[in-house]
């Protein structure tokens, strides 16, 4: 695929097949990934590949603390208020979720059957959780770990796979630690779930606005 139409057609994916992905496709997918630029060259990401039981595990302990009402508990601070204009575009896709989905808006059972989707990562049979050593300031890696992980989801497009990055595969960070071996002075970042889409359900073809080129640039000339 070339690279523009890739990175146009890039998406985030919320029903997946139940097909596994060859542990040799994810290696290469990482391989390219491992170019990712990061500041100062420090390369501080740490990649945990769940797939299998364990994920099986985590997907079942994620969706029953959510049943629990518990309280989400990530390691790196989550956005709790957005400017207007981004509180817009936030409302409107999951508008767009809930439309493809035939979901009313005051169909509480329904919309929860979604999240508890959400929180199981939407069937996907692999999870990569990224993390980094925890000593450095969060900003910057952060920054590193989306660089990583959206080179990361353009080569998963690239085979055929989806993605999508999941804060609710992190939530729970404690339930990550049971399955892998998340090292004490590790961070937990972000989570993504990878798989082969379902391209004829309705979620994973509804359009995508993005802001007008204008609405967010300034030439300085």
């Amino acid at each position: 695929m070339e690279t523009q139409e890739m990175i146009r057609q890039r998406r985030s994916v919320r029903h997946f097949r139940p097909d596994p992905i060859p542990r040799q496709v994810l290696r290469d997918l990482l391989d390219l990934a491992r170019w990712s630029p990061s500041w100062g060259n420090t390369q501080p990401w740490e990649v945990y590949v769940l797939t299998g039981e364990p994920l099986e595990r985590l997907r079942k302990a994620n969706q029953d603390q959510l049943r629990a009402g518990a309280a989400p508990t990530p390691e790196i601070e989550m956005p709790q208020e957005w400017p207007a204009t981004l509180k817009s575009r936030y409302v409107g896709i999951g508008k767009s979720v809930l439309t493809a989905l035939d979901i009313p808006r005051e169909d509480r059972e329904a919309r929860l059957r979604y999240t508890l989707d959400m929180f199981g990562f939407f069937g996907a049979p692999c999870l990569i959780v990224l993390g980094v050593p925890a000593g450095l300031p969060r900003a910057y890696a952060a920054l590193d770990i989306g660089l990583f992980l959206q080179t990361f989801c353009l080569a998963a497009a690239d085979r055929g796979l989806g993605t999508c990055a999941l804060a609710a595969s992190v939530s729970y960070p404690s339930l990550i630690r049971r399955v892998a071996p998340v090292r004490d002075d590790v961070v937990i970042v972000i989570g993504a779930a990878v798989g082969y889409p379902d391209l004829s359900a309705p979620v994973n073809r509804f359009d995508r606005p993005r802001a007008g080129l204008d609405e967010f640039t300034v030439w300085v000339d």
